[in-house]
């Protein structure tokens, strides 16, 4: 290690003493530092810079109705974008648009079609058709910015449908906030309808039941009113025969009751004639008792007195006809009122004919007196006397009695008929007019009774069905209430519909949460480009500076080896002292631990160095070409710029054994965030790496000296290489 030394001593003496080599070494320790700032720069904060790619667009929506409400979503979108600087919109026609990305101005095109909103607008329909934007892209500028102006229009088609979905979703709960509403006013009617359901559920079989029944007594009422309607025509001659004997018999009452009022004063005149013609017989029987008395006399008295009784006997007969007339009215006509006064005046009539009947039979009878014997006339004088006595008595009774009982009972008996009959004419005048009413309302309740017959036959017909139909409908509303609450569907119903518009305008939010923050794109690329530039500064110390001493040095191969290794280990870790300190300071990249991030990039300077250092040292240019070779199968598959699975299958196979891969990896977790069981299995192959190359390097390093040397004069040789 002695003469290691002594050769690292030598170099640093010749850096310092030679000040063209001085002033190469510092560039060569600059240089790489500038790698990995420029790129680191560049790739600062792209996409903060997309309002600065020009994107054409066109809109030639036509607008469309919807519920009778005009909207033009292209004019929308429009104006929503002279309010974005996302990217650097230019509004324009087609054919413009068309050419300027064809010539390269525009990245992309976006076109708004003709019929956007009618398309939206079929959102209502049973068939609703899909919305579509035109997007023409360039792809020939530029990889990424197709990429970039491809995600720029997602973010419209997204932002557009996140408006659409939000408005129909408004209008939508609108009309449900007022079905809620009106839900919540009619529960109770709808409560009522579930209890009717249930009810009609259980009481159907009843139903049917009595309609079977009701059907027969339609039948019946059918033919009842069939029958009512064939006797008509009789009710109404049956009706006009009664009005034409009611009115005969009023005729025949009204010609009784004339006759009444008629003979009634000749009546009681011809009773008080015979009550005269009694007391003046009897007075006359008198005078003949006392004085004589011839029989011319007696003759014209008895003469007299035959007239008379023959009179008021004519007079009584008729009375009493005319009583026995109403008596047969009233027994044909079911009248009972007043039958016994009635009764007395007919046994009254013919009591007082049978003793004016008999006054007659006894006053002719005196033909036979005035034959007998002298002595006899005294007699039979007062045999008449006694007759002539009876007979006033009789007839004054009588006249008492017919005053009393006989007329009156026959004038009420008559005025009572004639009320009867007038009654009786009413009612039949009455049944005559509402005949053809009756007649009417058969044939209506005929036509309502055969309707009633087909719907009841119509039911009992569909009852299979009804009954099934039911008991579906109920068992739907079981099934509803168990998995469904009613009022809970109409609190559903009557949210907030402008908060259900915002709920569905962005119905997921996305909490970020940042574990290990970077603060922009050229923070996250950091670790990749100082690490890369770590490599390349150790391929341009190799590239420019002698890694073996002059020929004729009394130093073995293993001392030049480990003595040229700390020579190319200090510029490297200068290198990564100003690579580090740069990004620190100049860049400000953000790093969490910043000691950490400058040790660990300065280990990784050692690994890398011994890497590429021991290659060339060992095989020469080939070692040259092996570094760049390693360099290149590093940056595909070391998975700093793009993730390993994202990768092809051959990186992925690689990446485990590549260095790039766990130095990214140390640096990244001193800028995001250490967890150091990571670092530790970064820091440990590294390591091992390191040994291994350098055990390689320190036993390899004579066996292969004498090989490189003559390959590297045989490539000097030829004039391309030095």
């Amino acid at each position: 290690m002695k003469n290691s030394l002594n050769i690292y001593i030598q170099d640093i003496k010749s850096i310092g003493t030679n000040w063209v080599s001085a002033i190469i070494i510092c560039g060569l320790i600059i240089l790489p530092s500038l790698y990995a700032w420029l790129n680191i720069a560049a790739t600062w904060d792209p996409y903060s810079q997309t309002n600065q790619i020009p994107v054409g667009i066109v809109n030639e929506d036509i607008g469309a109705t919807l519920q009778d409400q005009s909207f033009n979503a292209g004019e929308e979108l429009i104006n929503n974008l002279k309010n974005n600087s996302d990217m650097n919109w230019q509004f324009t026609n087609r054919k413009q648009a068309l050419e300027h990305l064809n010539n390269g101005d525009y990245f992309s095109v976006i076109i708004i079609p003709k019929y956007f909103s009618q398309n939206l607008a079929t959102v209502i329909n049973e068939h609703p058709q899909k919305a579509h934007l035109e997007y023409y892209v360039n792809e020939k500028i530029n990889s990424i910015a197709p990429k970039i102006t491809s995600s720029g229009a997602s973010v419209l088609v997204d932002t557009m449908s996140t408006q659409f979905i939000g408005n129909v979703n408004g209008t939508i709960f609108e009309i449900f906030n007022r079905l809620g509403i009106a839900m919540k006013q009619d529960l109770p009617d709808i409560e009522k309808f579930k209890e009717y359901v249930f009810t009609l559920e259980t009481n159907l079989p009843l139903i049917y039941s009595k309609l079977k029944s009701a059907q027969q007594d339609v039948n019946n009422a059918s033919q009842i009113i069939n029958h009512a309607k064939e006797e008509i025509p009789k009710a109404r001659a049956l009706t006009s025969q009664g009005l034409s004997t009611v009115n005969d018999t009023i005729h025949f009452i009204n010609q009784a009751e004339s006759k009444l009022n008629a003979i009634a004063p000749k009546v009681k005149k011809d009773m008080q004639t015979v009550q005269k013609i009694a007391t003046d017989t009897n007075n006359l029987l008198t005078q003949l008792k006392q004085s004589d008395i011839s029989f011319s006399d007696i003759d014209t008295v008895k003469n007299k007195l035959d007239t008379q009784v023959t009179d008021a006997l004519n007079n009584l007969t008729s009375i009493n006809e005319l009583l026995l007339s109403l008596k047969k009215y009233n027994e044909e006509n079911n009248v009972t009122t007043d039958t016994k006064n009635l009764n007395q005046a007919i046994t009254q009539t013919e009591n007082a004919r049978t003793i004016l009947s008999d006054a007659q039979t006894n006053v002719r009878s005196i033909d036979k007196i005035i034959g007998n014997k002298e002595q006899q006339i005294t007699n039979s004088i007062n045999q008449l006397q006694q007759i002539a006595s009876n007979t006033s008595l009789g007839i004054d009774d009588f006249i008492k009695e017919y005053t009393q009982t006989v007329e009156p009972t026959i004038l009420d008996q008559v005025g009572s008929a004639k009320q009867t009959l007038m009654g009786a004419k009413e009612v039949l005048t009455d049944i005559q007019g509402t005949i053809p009413q009756i007649e009417s309302l058969l044939n209506h309740t005929n036509g309502f009774i055969n309707d009633t017959k087909k719907g009841i036959n119509t039911f009992i017909g569909e009852y299979p069905i009804i009954n099934d139909s039911v008991h579906r409908l109920a068992n739907r509303i079981r099934t509803f209430e168990k998995e469904t609450n009613l009022n809970n569907i109409i609190q559903l119903l009557m949210h907030n519909p402008t908060a259900e518009k915002s709920f569905f305008e962005e119905p997921i939010q996305m909490n970020e949460h940042r574990v290990f923050p970077i603060e922009n794109y050229g923070t996250g690329m950091s670790p990749f480009y100082t690490v890369l530039a770590i490599w390349v500064g150790s391929l341009f110390l190799i590239s420019l500076l002698a890694f073996n001493t002059n020929e004729g040095s009394e130093f073995t191969s293993r001392e030049v080896y480990f003595g040229k290794l700390l020579t190319f280990w200090t510029i490297g870790l200068l290198q990564t002292i100003i690579i580090v300190l740069g990004n620190l300071f100049i860049l400000k990249i953000s790093v969490q631990d910043p000691l950490w991030f400058c040790l660990f990039c300065l280990f990784i300077s050692l690994v890398f160095m011994s890497i590429v250092y021991t290659l060339v040292s060992l095989f020469g240019d080939v070692g040259k070409a092996l570094s760049i070779i390693l360099l290149v199968l590093q940056l595909a598959g070391s998975g700093g710029t793009y993730p390993v699975e994202l990768l092809p299958k051959f990186f992925q196979l690689i990446n485990p054994f590549l260095p790039f891969t766990y130095a990214i990896s140390m640096v990244r977790e001193a800028v995001g965030g250490i967890i150091w069981s990571k670092i530790a299995t970064d820091f440990l192959f590294l390591f091992v790496v390191l040994l291994v190359v350098l055990l390689i390097g320190s036993i390899f390093k004579k066996p292969l000296n004498k090989l490189t040397q003559k390959m590297l004069h045989k490539s000097r040789e030829s004039g391309l290489f030095h």
